[in-house]
């Protein structure tokens, strides 16, 4: 497809993302077995790149990072200092990393570029002057924290005995699976929140914020009001009702944190200095929602819901005249 949704990449020189958008052969009807397997085992798919890379991230956290069960059975600040480090750290890390290469550094310039232009600088409505520093405030200074709050009383719950801990070597199977089964979690969880957060007094109140970076950059991922932080991380809380291990609550949390980064870094494909192209999963999913508001609220199809409940929009301007039809009879038009 040459143009885009109301030209928004006509002037790429770059092909743009592909569409239609087509959700994962996960839920669907009849079966696709071979296209699952692919989806599941392929590169890109399900386990790779990305969950791989959280997967082995949280294991790395539990065994090296993270103060032992003993310690951490009381409340003491000295264990809960070292978990809001090292999340502090892992968001500097790849937030700032990837807003260095592709907003500092420019390691591609603006090939395969999502957004109109950079996130905004020297604008009155973002505080410090700056869309970039904004963020970084929210997301530092209330995401880590709220992040971090949410984690620490998960593991002191575990640690204490407040909720049963998961015996791998009881249950291997089961700690597997559910291991697997935490990002399709987070999945429907994301969906269920944001539609939420749509609702139109919490949207004016809360989610609002998180619009105002409508040029998207990774800090902008995770730039939100501490309300919808409180939300956003309150998936963890599965862990107190099903039971887990750590680690389960670990990758959850973890993996809530650093997506944001990638979901909003503004491009859709990662260009090497070798010239390859890599796809950074589905932004462009993600991206419509930014710049339409009314549709595809949860993530990029592994759990379809907004195929479901009738919000999906693939990019096509069949899906974009169907979008505006539903806007304009749900606001009376």
């Amino acid at each position: 497809m040459a143009d885009t949704i109301d030209g928004i990449l006509s002037r790429q020189p770059d092909a743009p993302p592909a569409t239609p958008i087509r959700p994962a052969p996960v839920f669907v009807w009849p079966p696709r077995p071979a296209a699952l397997l692919k989806f599941v085992f392929g590169l890109p798919g399900y386990f790779l790149p990305l969950n791989i890379l959280y997967m082995g991230m949280a294991i790395l956290t539990w065994f090296s990072l993270t103060p032992s069960l003993a310690r951490m059975a009381t409340f003491q600040w000295d264990w809960v200092a070292i978990v809001y480090a090292r999340n502090l750290g892992l968001t500097v890390l790849l937030y700032g990393g990837l807003h260095w290469r592709f907003y500092i550094r420019k390691a591609q310039g603006t090939r395969y570029m999502l957004n109109r232009r950079e996130p905004t600088s020297g604008a009155s409505h973002f505080m410090f002057g700056s869309q970039v520093r904004e963020n970084v405030f929210w997301t530092a200074g209330s995401g880590v924290a709220i992040w971090t709050a949410y984690e620490v009383a998960t593991l002191w719950a575990f640690a204490s005995g407040t909720i049963p801990m998961l015996n791998w070597e009881k249950h291997p199977v089961w700690f597997v699976l559910l291991f697997c089964a935490i990002p399709m979690i987070r999945d429907a969880h994301f969906y269920l929140i944001h539609r939420l957060l749509h609702f139109k007094p919490l949207y004016g109140w809360v989610h609002a914020l998180h619009h105002k970076n409508t040029d998207i950059g990774p800090w902008s991922g995770m730039s939100m009001h501490p309300v919808e932080h409180v939300f956003y991380f309150s998936g963890i809380l599965i862990h107190w009702i099903v039971l887990s291990h750590p680690l389960h609550a670990i990758f959850h949390v973890q993996q809530t944190g650093l997506a944001p980064a990638l979901g909003h870094v503004g491009f859709h494909k990662l260009l090497t200095r070798s010239g390859k192209v890599h796809a950074i999963g589905q932004r462009y999913f993600h991206f419509l929602h930014l710049r339409y508001f009314e549709c595809n609220y949860g993530g990029d199809g592994t759990v379809p819901m907004d195929k479901w409940f009738g919000s999906w929009h693939d990019g096509t301007p069949e899906s974009h005249e169907i979008m505006r039809l539903r806007r304009a009879k749900a606001h009376g038009v």
